[in-house]
């Protein structure tokens, strides 16, 4: 778990113990701390049960986003699954004991915009979780010269679909309501 948080968010040992390590990846006292507890199991389907969803860490830049994806995937970790959610980009990744981890930016780079979207604009969307996109897809038209706000609205439009659909195990919403998420 140490070695995972530290490729995937660049965290630092700041107190190492056999019971508790204490990371963090800022100036703070720590961010993250795993412990071991005598007798606990693990879930073995925890990502389909009640609990927490995910903790998420923000970059400052698409340009940012997509160099972790980048050097991620040469260390053969993958995202889960990505979402173009309309107010982020984000992709969502499992730590070695299941637990998500979501490595996004603000698609308006400013909170407060982002924060009027998601109050006046969020439950009008057709998708109101949104779109499904393929990272690979995303940093190939990246580095083929599309901008991010060019892969944003494409992204919308179903432009970067993954091939496979993720387990999600999203319900199906009832007839009245329109689907949360494009695959």
């Amino acid at each position: 778990m140490v070695d995972w948080y530290q490729k995937v968010v660049r965290m630092e040992v700041v107190a190492d113990h056999p019971a508790a390590t204490f990371l963090s990846n800022d100036l703070a006292n720590h961010r993250i701390a795993l412990l071991t507890v005598p007798g606990i199991t693990p879930d073995e389907d925890r990502i389909h049960h009640d609990g927490l969803h995910h903790s998420a860490f923000e970059y400052s830049s698409f340009e940012g986003l997509n160099a972790v994806y980048l050097r991620l995937r040469d260390e053969d970790i993958v995202p889960l699954y990505c979402i173009d959610h309309g107010f982020t980009l984000s992709y969502y990744y499992a730590d070695p004991d299941g637990n998500l981890v979501e490595l996004q930016i603000d698609a308006f780079g400013d909170w407060k915009k982002s924060r009027e979207w998601v109050a006046q604009e969020l439950l009008r969307q057709q998708f109101m979780i949104g779109a499904l996109v393929d990272p690979a897809k995303v940093a190939d038209a990246y580095q083929q010269g599309l901008s991010f706000e060019e892969i944003h609205a494409k992204a919308g439009e179903g432009m970067f679909s993954p091939a496979q659909v993720p387990d999600l195990r999203f319900p199906a919403p009832p007839p009245d309501v329109p689907p949360l998420l494009r695959v």
